[in-house]
């Protein structure tokens, strides 16, 4: 059985810096895969999987220092989103409905990144449940 909980927070300043700076980097990691499945495909004519993007990620988070604060699950959940997206697209064509090619995020069209394992890695609570830990950034 699976377990979804959502909390309501009130962070601090920095948090909330860390916060829009995490959704922020999370948006153009979303983009910049989009970006690469539709440019193998107009140019090559081959297809970019879910897998193959969530094997460059170590190679991203090792060249570009500002994605190693990110933990590693929230990065691969973007990758995640990116293949749903395109197999939604895949399921409407073929169903013969209104297709809606997968689009970029602009900046408030992405307002959310999840922890799949939470309390193991970003998230604890405290005080009998009445205050959260939030650990943005390892």
């Amino acid at each position: 059985m699976r377990k979804a909980f959502k909390y309501r927070l009130y962070p601090t300043q920095p948090q909330q810096k860390d916060l829009e700076r995490t959704l922020s980097l999370c948006r153009h990691l979303y983009n910049a895969a989009l970006q690469e499945r539709r440019d193998a495909y107009k140019k090559a004519g081959r297809t970019v999987g879910f897998y193959e993007q969530k094997r460059y990620l170590p190679e991203i988070r090792a060249e570009l220092p500002e994605y190693k604060h990110i933990h590693s699950q929230v990065l691969q959940n973007v990758i995640e989103r990116v293949d749903l997206a395109f197999k939604g697209f895949f399921r409407r064509v073929k169903a013969g409905q209104k297709a809606g090619y997968p689009r970029f995020k602009g900046k408030g069209r992405y307002d959310s990144f999840i922890f799949p394992q939470a309390y193991e890695t970003g998230v604890k609570l405290q005080d009998g449940g009445r205050r959260v830990l939030l650990k943005v950034f390892p």
